[in-house]
């Protein structure tokens, strides 16, 4: 075993696409930095990393506070190894009322966590994924990030917004060495996601995914943050839209007994 890893951050950590893109990193080499507000769920996962020989250190942080993200910069400052990733992958939908109806609150939150979230954190840890000379960052957007639809204005302005972030990023760091990665999944079938969006409503939270046989899996984007992320580092993936099988477009689902 190596006695220094490269350091993947990676926010959202706690559940979901988070979690599985941790665990998948460090099979991958990567010392993960697991970042997320729930102190018992990312204990959890960096014991089932280390105990599989993987490296792992769990950072209790909310990425709309200032001041987590700059602790958050400085547990990475203090650890063995250089920052070479870093997965933006915290995030989340609020709601799904029309435009005329629709909380500002909800509006709100998604555009501080999707958006400024990732501002945040990638502002506070560019210096040493430069440092590196090797540094990607990854931003998981959405395919609502590239189309809107009905019930969905709040979320997918956020995403939209989050995609500026990235290819803005992109054309700014241009000579230097960081990679700027944007991943957008469609139908991705997680424990919270959908149930976040609807309030705890399980019935609603299911029907999203009603007569879909094979929506995506946490797993399934994991793999492909892995594969970007694994590339030679003169190769940059721009952009990878990734959707089930069944999902041809925003509208056009295939469904099953429904």
């Amino acid at each position: 075993m190596p006695s220094t890893y490269p350091i993947a951050v990676v926010t959202g950590a706690s559940s979901g696409i988070g979690a599985a893109t941790a665990r998948r990193l460090a099979t991958e080499g990567f010392h993960v930095v697991a970042v997320a507000r729930r102190a018992q769920r990312l204990e959890t996962l960096v014991k089932e990393i280390t105990a599989g020989g993987g490296a792992a250190t769990a950072v209790v942080a909310d990425i709309t506070r200032a001041g987590d993200v700059a602790e958050l910069r400085d547990t990475v400052e203090g650890l063995t190894g250089e920052l070479t990733l870093l997965v933006n992958n915290a995030g989340g939908a609020r709601g799904s009322e029309p435009v005329e109806s629709a909380d500002v609150a909800d509006w709100q939150w998604m555009y501080e966590v999707n958006v400024l979230g990732t501002v945040r954190v990638t502002q506070a840890l560019l210096p040493a994924l430069e440092r590196s000379g090797a540094g990607t960052v990854v931003v998981l957007s959405s395919t609502a990030g590239l189309i809107v639809y009905e019930g969905g204005g709040g979320y997918t302005a956020a995403k939209h917004a989050q995609t500026a972030v990235a290819e803005t990023l992109r054309l700014e760091l241009n000579g230097r060495p960081i990679r700027v990665v944007e991943i957008d999944p469609g139908m991705v079938k997680t424990d919270e996601f959908a149930l976040n969006r609807y309030d705890g409503d399980a019935a609603k939270a299911a029907a999203t995914y009603a007569g879909v046989a094979e929506p995506l899996t946490a797993e399934d984007i994991a793999d492909c943050i892995a594969w970007c992320a694994t590339r030679p580092h003169h190769v940059n993936v721009d952009r990878l839209v990734v959707r089930p099988l069944a999902q041809a477009a925003q509208y056009k689902v295939h469904r099953v007994n429904v």
